[in-house]
């Protein structure tokens, strides 16, 4: 029993169309035009694949596959189909693909498993529409709140709530999306490594022991814009002077520990005027680790290094929280079963640790979760060169299958 490696490819390399950037990458956010297209070709797959689809009240598009015992706690499989700024192909999309051919090799098989299966293809899993992802995993988790989609907004200012509402769908009613913790036997994804670990270890497929938990900060420094000519240089107060200190600090604390990453990935000044003094900056700071006790020291390092610095330039700091991620330890279980399944296509998937956060993060609390990787080449993802190729993709999702037959009977 085996996934069509040659459908699999095509329909990867289909779906680059739907948000294609100019630079050779994808633009998908969520609640657009540009989701809505790729949501409707992908629910085409899932009903050739003989799943029952429906969309939730979060806009998560859910393929279902009864089970012998259609009372039985479902299994979810999944990723999603947003995409960063000028994304690549196979983040997200290899997983939900990945997992509709699973499920439509199960149905060429004739083979029916004890439990149901769903197929699912999150909401806005990389937040980078309204920089708080995980949304529509946040609501099958039923930890999405009212507070979440109203505060969180785009760089329009249009609130979660206000995006829901003109893709069609009503904020107002997304507990319904929620899941009982007695319905969900567990959730298995399938992911692309990115990073080079497995391109090392010369393997196609790995194991995921740990994911670790994303915190997101929002640093602003208020100072005083000035004339960039009439202004001395002693008692400036200018906010970008000070963020640059702190920006060394970040990549400074961050690499004094083994697995702590750091990163700044939006910064904004204002005015912006090439002849007046930053008065104000905004950045956001991306800090990772799987030891949370880690990570969050290395946080408190940053904010009192920061404090400091503005004080000592006559600068007032703001820091807010954007989200906090506790990281995840994966399920023994389960990675036992894709032990036994890469055995079975005579692999020898080796134990790996995510650095990106993923969907199943959510669930954690509530239900075992499982994650299998796919080889990177270099590494690259959240570009447009990053690339997976077809026989990795093809090895990893019989993998998946594997998994998917042995858990959900």
């Amino acid at each position: 029993m085996n996934v069509n490696a040659d459908r699999l490819w095509q329909r990867i390399q289909g779906l680059h169309e739907i948000g294609a950037t100019g630079e050779g990458g994808v633009t998908r956010f969520s609640f657009t035009a540009e989701e809505r297209t790729v949501k409707d070709i992908v629910s085409g797959f899932m009903r050739d694949a003989g799943l029952v689809v429906h969309e939730d009240a979060v806009g998560n598009l859910i393929g279902r596959r009864e089970g012998l015992n259609p009372g039985a706690k479902v299994v979810l499989v999944g990723s999603h189909l947003d995409s960063v700024p000028n994304g690549g192909d196979f983040d997200g999309p290899l997983g939900v693909l990945a997992a509709i051919e699973a499920v439509a090799a199960l149905e060429a098989a004739g083979i029916r498993t004890k439990h149901p299966i769903e197929v699912v293809a999150f909401t806005d899993e990389e937040g980078a529409r309204f920089r708080f992802g995980m949304i529509g995993s946040r609501g099958i988790a039923g930890i999405l709140s009212d507070a979440d989609v109203d505060t969180h907004r785009d760089g329009n200012g249009i609130t979660i709530r206000e995006a829901m509402q003109a893709a069609g769908f009503d904020a107002s009613g997304m507990s319904s999306a929620a899941r009982e913790r007695d319905a969900v036997k567990g959730y298995i994804e399938l992911h692309i490594e990115q990073g080079k670990v497995l391109e090392q270890a010369l393997q196609p497929v790995g194991i995921v022991s740990g994911i670790a938990g994303p915190l997101w900060l929002k640093f602003t420094l208020h100072g005083d814009a000035g004339h960039a000519g009439t202004t001395p240089m002693k008692g400036r107060r200018d906010a970008l002077s000070a963020t640059a200190e702190i920006l060394l600090v970040i990549e400074q604390e961050a690499g004094l520990m083994k697995r702590t990453v750091g990163t700044v990935g939006q910064l904004q000044v204002h005015p912006g005027g090439v002849n007046i003094i930053p008065g104000r900056v905004e950045f956001t700071l991306d800090l990772r680790d799987v030891d949370v006790t880690v990570r969050d020291e290395v946080e408190q390092k940053i904010i009192t290094k920061a404090q400091t610095i503005c004080e000592e330039r006559g600068i007032l700091l703001q820091v807010d929280t954007l989200q906090r991620v506790a990281p995840v330890t994966c399920d023994e279980q389960l990675q036992g079963l894709m032990k036994e399944a890469a055995t079975e296509f005579g692999l020898d998937a080796p134990i790996v640790v995510s650095g990106a956060g993923h969907d199943g993060m959510q669930f954690a609390d509530k239900w075992p979760v499982g994650m299998l990787f796919a080889r990177s080449k270099n590494g690259v993802s959240h570009h447009p060169d990053e690339y997976t190729s077809k026989e990795d993709c093809a090895l990893a999702a019989n993998v998946l299958l594997g998994t998917i037959f042995r858990f959900a009977n």
